[in-house]
């Protein structure tokens, strides 16, 4: 893993030790110089906000075949995934509390189909800034857009 990324209070903190955060997936899908990015429904939490794709860790689930299974489910894409880049604990202003994980994704079988997102998009890292990303990608959006990641 490359990075580690910590946005947490001491309770947060004491709530992830004690396994009550949620444990999310996410893809780092880059091709021809562009990452692949999502935009969140009107209807979910945190609505029309961009996100990388993936989702949460079911009970049982090792983290690669979550992801694995949520990039079939949302872009209808085999995906082979890489390595973790990064790991980011977050905590929400509405007291959730989030780990997610980040996997490159160097290749994958299938064209990129939109199931569930309001819009997919591939954007060049450098533009990555310029779209409202979830609070919790901030900073690896801004490395990733400074070639620091990946």
């Amino acid at each position: 893993m490359e990075r580690l990324y910590l946005d947490c209070t001491q309770e947060a903190s004491k709530r992830m030790r004690q396994g009550v955060a949620r444990q999310v997936v996410a893809a780092l899908i880059l091709r021809d110089g562009k990452m692949l990015i999502c935009q969140r429904t009107k209807h979910q939490p945190m609505p029309l906000r961009w996100e990388f794709p993936g989702g949460k860790i079911e009970t049982g689930e090792q983290p690669r075949d979550a992801l694995r299974r949520e990039l079939e489910e949302e872009i209808g894409i085999d995906a082979r995934i890489g390595d973790e880049v990064a790991r980011i604990q977050h905590v929400y202003k509405t007291g959730t509390v989030v780990e997610l994980r980040f996997f490159s994704v160097p290749e994958y079988k299938g064209e990129i189909e939109n199931r569930i997102f309001s819009d997919v998009q591939w954007v060049e890292r450098t533009k990555l800034p310029e779209y409202d990303f979830l609070d919790a990608d901030l900073q690896l959006v801004k490395d990733l857009a400074a070639g620091k990641i990946l």
